[in-house]
This record gives C-alpha cells, structure tokens and sequence, in this order.
C-alpha cells in the first residue's frame, strides 16, 4: 500500500486563518504580527501580560538513540497535542525551528510527518519568519566589530590569537571549518585563523533561546566572551560595544512563532540550538508562554534522551525555572531491531529476537530519565511493518522497567491514532507523581559535574580530560563560572563517544577534547570525541532532490 509523502499530505491541509488558531489561546489579534495567513508572531506586551496566569502541565517528549531506521519525535510531539485537544485538554505544542544545512543534507525537516504535522511546513523548513537568518546577522555583526576593533589600534588590547569567537552560516560547509582571515595586506588587517560554525550553534541562537525578554536577551549578549588580551583577561561583547546593536537585529526574532498543527492546534514553533553540540530546546520564552495559556505543553528535546532530554533537564528547566509533569520516550519497532543488529534493508522482516536484544538502549534511557524523578511512559510508534509480536516484546519489556509502552498510530490516524497515548499522559500528568530535580547541583565542581554526567547517564567508567582542560575549568570557576551547568557535546547515536557503539554499551571513556565558556547563555559547553560544531553534507545531499515542479510547487522537503 503506498502512502502520500510528508509535503503531499502537508500541502493538502485545510488550515485556518491564524487569528482563529490564536484565538484558541485568548491571544487577540492586535496582538498577532501576521507574516501571510498562516503565521505570526506573538507580540512581546502581550507575553507579559499573561505571565501573572497559572500555569499547564508540562510533557516532554524524547527518544532512543536516533538509527537510520527513523524515530519520530517531533511526530509523536505533534500527535500527542492533537490528541490531547481530541479529549478536550486545552494543548498546545513547542518545537524547535529547522535548520536549512540539515533540510538540505540529511536530516530533512523539522514539521513532523505523516498526518501528525505542523504547518506550513515548506515555511518552516525554509527561511520561515527569518530567526535564523537575523541570528547569522547578529552573529556578523559581532565579528565584524572584532576584526574592526583589532584594525583601528585594538584598544582593548586583544590577542589575535587568542580571538575565540567564530563566524556561522546556516548551512553544512565542511570547508569553512578551519579559515584564514584578513588576507590581502594591511587594509585588510591582521591575519588569523578563524572558522565556521552552522548557525543553530551560535552563543547567540542559545541565549536567545534562554532569555526571558529582550532587557535580558541584551545582558546575555554583552556577557559573551569573544576573545582574551595578552594578559589573558576575558574581552566580552560589551567591551566591544555590540550587544545594542545585536539586540536591534534579533528584535522580532525574540517573538515567538505561532503556527497550527493539521487538525488546527496552536503550535509554537521558535528557536532551534543543537542537542549535541548545544541545549537542543525550543526558546524557554516560548515554553513558558503556552503553559500560561494552555491546559497542557507538549514540547520536545534533541536527538536522543541521552543528550536533549538531559540538557532540558540539567540546562533548560534549571535556568527557567521549570518542571516537567511526565515524559514521553518514543520507540519503534524498526528502531529496537537495528540496535539488535539487523540491517536496515532487512527490518521489514519480523524478528522478535532481534527486537528483545535491542531493547537494552530502550531500558538505559528509561532509567535515566526516571533518575530525574519523573515519570515516563514509551510510546512505540506504529510503523505498518510492526508484528503483533514485535510490539508485544517491546511492551513486555518496558514493564520489566516499571514503566508502560503505549502504541500510538499518530503518522497514519493523526490525533486519534495517539488518543490511547494522550490518555496515559493524563492519567500520569494528573496524577501528581513527579518529584523533578536536576541531576547534579549548582556548586558543583564543573568537572564533577561532566563526571555525573558521563558515568550516571552515559554508564562510562571515567572521563578522559589533559591537565590543560582540568586547569580551563579550575580557572573559569576562580573566576566566578563555576555554579553554571555543563552541556555535553558528543555524537548523538550512541552513549558512548562512539557512533558505531550501540545499545547500552558499558566500560567506555568519554574523551574530552576541548572546553567552551558559554557565559551568556550560561553554560560550559564540553567538546567530547570527534564531534563537529560545522556539520558536512552527505555523498548525496537531500538538496540534490529539492526542487520546484511545474506548478511552482516545492518537491523533495521530507
């Protein structure tokens, strides 16, 4: 049986005017800055005045370590809050925005799938309402005003070596990694290295996605530090003179995005940080916008629990303030038999025994997540494929974990097929159990805290980390950094550093390779294995099948 494509389907809603999906949430229109019919952003004043409301139930929604053979979060994100709108909860959803180098390489989109969509998803996945492309002019802007100030008699006294801020482009360029800067003689400058980072792991994508309103977006950005002096004090943005400005730029781009889900739910869809190479949540401004106008918040976190769901623990809901209710960890089938060790090509095939011995990876995450004091319940999304007894092992195993798997149709049966979901979420929500709290405390020791982290969510024996690394965070806390949280960058594929490495591997290391002080956003970002801040494209990059048929339509977004 053939089904239609992700666009085909998206392409096909009957959405609303997006005054009638803000009116869902008692947003007035004056206070909806439409771009089109099908989008707005949410204005600033009218955030503010509801911050006095009570607050919904906050649900977290996860996975397993991401495998080729797909998981589908944000679809079960998507189809839970339709789900839960079917049994007459007030629900809204939080995602991340997409990434263009990702929609253009190999991940695709960011819109869910199937019927359990947000749209317009060909917006979404494109330039959207621009808050990427005003975070990459802010970014610039910055570097631009460092080599500037370096050209005109560098008053601050920089060390051109030691200029720590690099540039970003939303786009997977693997050639910009590494850069030389300033050729061409003395009107250009003086030439350094430099390099690129993708967009989504810029400091000013992280704050923006941590800030509260723009007096504290403007705050964070000044406590950026761009670069060291001979005497190896810290310059900061403001020393530079360009946190004002930045704040201009990112002005509209704070504002939250409104858009609806295919069965007209609202959606707040803003912000998009990496999960493994930053925090991997949507914008806590967002976050805690809908809990003030919503009976329930579906949001989602990066890539695997391992990394997303413990930097929205650890990082999100520490600096926010926030607390979730219930998780929902997603898991398929498809998924357990490929960290049982079965080939792609051959997970059409019903083979129990493979879905039992992957099942290890499902347990591990389980585990760590109730290790937060809240309570988690799986949900196996439903791919046509899945045996009867394939789905019975997987929820047979899920309750030797005192947890409960649900089967959700969500792709194929939108809101209806996650109904039986949506109630366990209630039913857990409701009921009061979760104690959350974060996995380490603020005082501690920032490599005790990497320790924490690698050995109780990760399972390695030991952290491998040179003397100059352990002195870079002996330093940083004499300096006054040492209560920040830690947000580990590592492969999301595996537990371990090791992308190869599936299920629940044990007696591994986690190598630690360099260390980043994030103080605006307020992390120390921790460099583990061979993770790269630049992404590539793939031998065969989804842009080779992006294009615009002879209706002017888009084809080959997924």
């Amino acid at each position: 049986m053939s089904y239609k494509s992700d666009i085909e389907i998206a392409r096909e809603a009957q959405k609303k005017p997006i005054q009638e999906i803000g009116a869902k949430l008692g947003i007035p229109s004056d206070h909806l800055l439409p771009y089109g019919h099908d989008k707005a952003k949410v204005s600033q004043d009218f955030i503010d005045s509801v911050q006095g409301n009570k607050t919904g139930k906050l649900v977290l929604v996860t996975a397993i370590n991401p495998t080729p053979a797909g998981e589908g979060k944000t679809t079960t994100t998507v189809g839970l809050g339709d789900g839960l709108n079917r049994l007459g909860k007030k629900a809204t959803v939080c995602i991340r925005e997409a990434s263009l180098g990702p929609n253009f390489g190999m991940k695709g989109g960011a819109a869910g799938g199937g019927r359990a969509q947000v749209v317009p998803m060909e917006d979404m996945n494109l330039h959207f309402t621009g808050d990427f492309h005003a975070i990459t002019s802010a970014h610039s802007l910055l570097s631009a005003m460092i080599d500037n100030h370096i050209y005109w008699g560098n008053e601050q006294d920089i060390d051109v070596r030691r200029v720590v801020w690099r540039r970003v482009v939303d786009m997977n360029d693997r050639a910009l990694r590494q850069i030389n800067v300033s050729l061409g003689g003395v009107a250009n400058g003086f030439p350094r290295e430099g390099g690129f980072d993708i967009t989504v792991a810029s400091e000013v994508m992280a704050i923006l996605c941590l800030s509260k309103n723009l007096k504290d977006l403007e705050e964070r950005l000044g406590a950026m530090i761009v670069a060291y002096r001979r005497d190896r004090t810290p310059v900061f943005c403001r020393d530079i003179k360009a946190e004002g400005a930045m704040t201009v730029l990112l002005k509209d781009a704070m504002q939250p995005n409104l858009v609806q889900t295919l069965e007209n739910n609202p959606a707040f869809v803003h912000g998009g940080p990496f999960a493994n190479i930053a925090h991997g949540c949507n914008s806590v401004i967002a976050t805690n916008t809908a809990l003030r106008l919503s009976d329930y918040v579906v949001t989602e976190a990066g890539f695997g629990a391992d990394l997303g769901a413990e930097k929205f623990m650890n990082i999100k809901c520490r600096k926010a303030g926030l607390a979730p209710d219930c998780v929902v960890l997603v898991a398929t089938v498809r998924a357990m038999k490929m960290n049982g060790g079965v080939a792609k090509a051959d997970l059409g095939a019903e083979n129990v025994e493979a879905v039992e011995e992957g099942c290890a990876n499902l347990g591990r995450h389980i585990g760590n997540l109730k290790s937060f004091g809240v309570p988690v319940v799986v949900a196996i999304n439903h791919f046509v494929t899945d045996t009867d007894a394939e789905i019975a092992a997987v929820k047979a195993y899920v309750e030797t974990q005192g947890s409960e798997a649900v089967l959700s149709r969500h792709w194929e049966h939108g809101g209806e097929g996650a109904e039986a979901l949506a109630q366990k979420v209630i039913e857990i929500a409701e009921s009061g159990a979760s104690q959350f709290a974060p996995l380490y405390r603020d005082d501690l020791p920032l490599f005790d805290k990497i320790e924490r982290i690698a050995k109780s969510i990760y399972r390695a024996d030991e952290v491998l980390a040179d003397a100059k690394i352990r002195n870079q965070l002996k330093d940083w806390e004499a300096q006054g950094y040492g209560n920040l949280p830690v947000c580990m960058a590592k492969t999301q594929y595996s537990f371990s550093t090791d992308p190869n490495l599936r299920g629940a591997p044990t007696g591994h290391s986690v190598p630690v390779r360099e260390v980043r002080l994030s103080a605006g956003a307020g992390f120390v970002v921790v460099v583990c294995g061979e993770i790269m801040t630049m992404p590539g494209l793939p031998s065969r990059p989804a842009a080779e099948n992006i294009r615009l048929n002879d209706a002017g339509q888009i084809e080959g977004l997924f």
